[in-house]
C-alpha cells in the first residue's frame, strides 16, 4: 500500500488527538493524508490546530485535510477510524445525564452507562443510526476501507455495523492491554514481558491464561487476592475471580454494572467500596475544556508537541496494513466459530492479526463454562438491542432492558416499564427514527 489516506471521524474526541499523535509519529505512515472530521466547529478547529502544529513543529510530510462534512474527507480513504458522540458530549450534560439520572430515580444505579444496562441501550438506540450512515458513506466513497470504530457501546455497534453494511469493521478497546498493565502491578512484575490469553465479549474479556516466563501467575494471583490491600484496588473483579475462577477485562467500576450482584443495594456497594453514582457534570463547550487542557498553556496558547504512540491499537493496525509487518491485538468482531460456546454472529473480542490483507480473527476456542454463561447474560441484551434497532421496534427495546442484569435485579417488570418509557420520553428527538 502507498502512504495511507486515514479519515478521523469525531476527531474533536479526546481520541482525535490521541490517536492523531499515534499516526504522526510512526515513521512509516508520515508522507500520507490525516483528514480529520467533526460536526462540532470548535472542537474540529482545536484539534486541526493541534495537528497543525505537531506537523509544523517536527517537519513531518504528512498532507492534513479537515472539514465539518464527513463526505468532503472520505473519498479514497483507507482507513477510518470513528470516536463520535451523537446529540451531545459523550459524558457529560444531556442526553447522557438523563441516561445515568433517570434509572437511578428508579433506583438503577449505573456506574457508567456505556456498555449495557438501561443507558448503554439507549446510547446505542441514538448512536447506531449514525454508524451505519457513516459505513453508507464509506460505501459511495471508500469501499476498500477499513473501519476502525472507538464509539460505545462498542459490541452493539459493531454489530449493528456488520449486519448493515459490506464495510469491514473492527471495534476498539484498550481494556485487555490496560488489564494486562493492572494485573502486573498486582503481582509486582513487568506487564511488557507477561504473555496471556484473552477472550470473551468487549469489556467483558476473560485472562483464560497470564503468565511470565511460562510461570502460570494465576496462583501468584488468588493469592493476591486475598491480599486486603490488593484486593480493595479492584475489589469487583477479585470478587469475580474469587466466585468464577478467572479475572475480567475493563475495571471495577464498569464490571458492577454488567453483572447483577454488585450494585443492588448499599450494603454491596459499600462493602466493596463502589460509590453511588453522581450527575454528571454539565455539557461543557470551548475548546480548550475538560481533556483538552493537558495541550493548552496558561496563556490559551497551545503548548509545544511532542511525538509519541500511545498504547491505543489503531495507529499500529494501519500500520501493519501498510507495512504488511503483522500486529497482534484484541479486537472486537462478529463471532464465526471463534468462540464456539458463546452465539453464532454475536460481537466477540478475540486476538486478531492485522497485516496486509486487513484484519483476520483468530480461533480463540471455548471458553471456560462460567464465563461463557456471563458473557450470554449480556450478549442476549446486545442481540435484542440489536434487533430493536433494525426493526424500529420500541417492544424489543423495552424487553433488552428487561434482560439487562442489573436492572432485572432491582426493578420488576413494570417498574422497568416506567422506566424505559420515562427515558424515551426524553430522548424523543434522538429516536424518532422508530416512528
Amino acid at each position: 500500500m502507498a502512504k495511507p489516506k486515514i479519515v478521523f471521524v469525531g476527531a474533536g474526541s479526546h481520541f482525535g488527538w490521541t490517536l492523531s499523535r499515534d499516526v504522526l509519529s510512526r515513521e512509516n505512515l508520515r508522507g500520507g493524508t490525516l483528514a480529520l472530521t467533526d460536526p462540532h466547529e470548535g472542537r474540529l478547529a482545536a484539534t486541526t490546530a493541534f495537528v497543525q502544529k505537531m506537523i509544523d513543529e517536527h517537519d513531518l510530510p504528512t498532507r492534513l485535510e479537515s472539514s465539518t462534512d464527513r463526505t468532503e474527507v472520505l473519498a479514497d480513504a483507507d482507513f477510518v477510524v470513528t470516536s463520535i458522540a451523537v446529540g451531545g458530549r459523550a459524558y457529560t450534560g444531556e442526553p447522557f445525564y438523563s441516561e445515568v439520572m433517570i434509572p437511578k430515580k428508579y433506583g438503577v444505579d449505573q456506574s457508567v452507562a456505556d456498555t449495557i444496562g438501561v443507558g448503554g441501550i439507549f446510547r446505542f438506540l441514538r448512536t447506531a443510526p449514525v454508524m451505519v450512515d457513516i459505513c453508507a458513506d464509506m460505501e459511495r466513497l471508500c469501499p476498500n476501507a477499513l473501519l476502525l470504530n472507538y464509539t460505545n457501546p462498542m459490541a452493539m455497534l459493531t454489530w449493528a455495523c456488520a449486519v448493515s453494511s459490506p464495510i469491514p469493521n473492527v471495534g476498539l478497546c484498550h481494556s485487555v492491554q490496560g488489564t494486562n498493565r493492572e494485573l502486573a502491578s498486582y503481582l509486582g512484575v513487568d506487564a511488557s514481558q507477561t504473555t496471556y490469553r484473552c477472550g470473551g465479549i468487549n469489556h467483558q474479556a476473560w485472562f483464560t491464561e497470564y503468565r511470565l516466563n511460562g510461570e502460570d501467575l494465576y496462583p501468584r494471583l488468588r493469592a493476591a487476592m486475598d491480599d486486603p490491600a490488593i484486593a480493595a484496588r479492584d475489589s469487583v473483579r477479585f470478587e469475580m475471580l474469587r466466585y468464577f475462577g478467572y479475572f475480567v477485562t475493563e475495571s471495577t467500576r464498569h464490571n458492577s454494572e454488567y453483572v447483577p450482584w454488585f450494585r443492588k443495594d448499599p450494603e454491596t456497594m459499600a462493602r466493596l467500596g463502589l460509590e453511588p453514582r453522581t450527575p454528571p457534570a454539565a455539557a461543557e463547550e470551548g475548546v480548550r475544556e475538560s481533556l483538552y487542557k493537558r495541550y493548552y498553556q496558561e496563556d490559551g496558547t497551545l503548548k509545544p508537541t511532542e511525538l509519541g504512540v500511545s498504547h491505543e491499537f489503531a495507529s499500529a493496525i494501519i500500520e501493519a496494513g501498510v507495512t504488511g509487518q503483522p500486529f497482534l491485538f484484541a479486537g472486537n468482531v462478529m463471532n464465526s466459530g471463534l468462540i464456539p460456546n458463546l452465539p453464532e454472529g454475536c460481537c466477540v473480542e478475540v486476538p486478531c492479526v492485522a497485516d496486509r490483507n486487513g484484519v483476520t480473527p483468530t480461533h480463540f476456542g471455548e471458553l471456560p463454562a462460567p464465563c461463557a454463561a456471563i458473557n450470554r447474560t449480556n450478549v442476549n441484551v446486545q442481540e435484542l438491542a440489536v434487533q430493536a434497532f433494525l426493526a424500529r421496534d420500541r417492544d424489543l427495546a423495552f424487553q433488552a432492558c428487561a434482560l439487562d442484569p442489573l436492572c432485572a435485579a432491582v426493578l420488576p417488570l413494570p417498574r422497568i416499564r416506567e422506566l424505559f418509557d420515562e427515558l424515551w420520553a426524553a430522548e424523543g428527538p434522538l429516536l424518532a427514527y422508530f416512528d
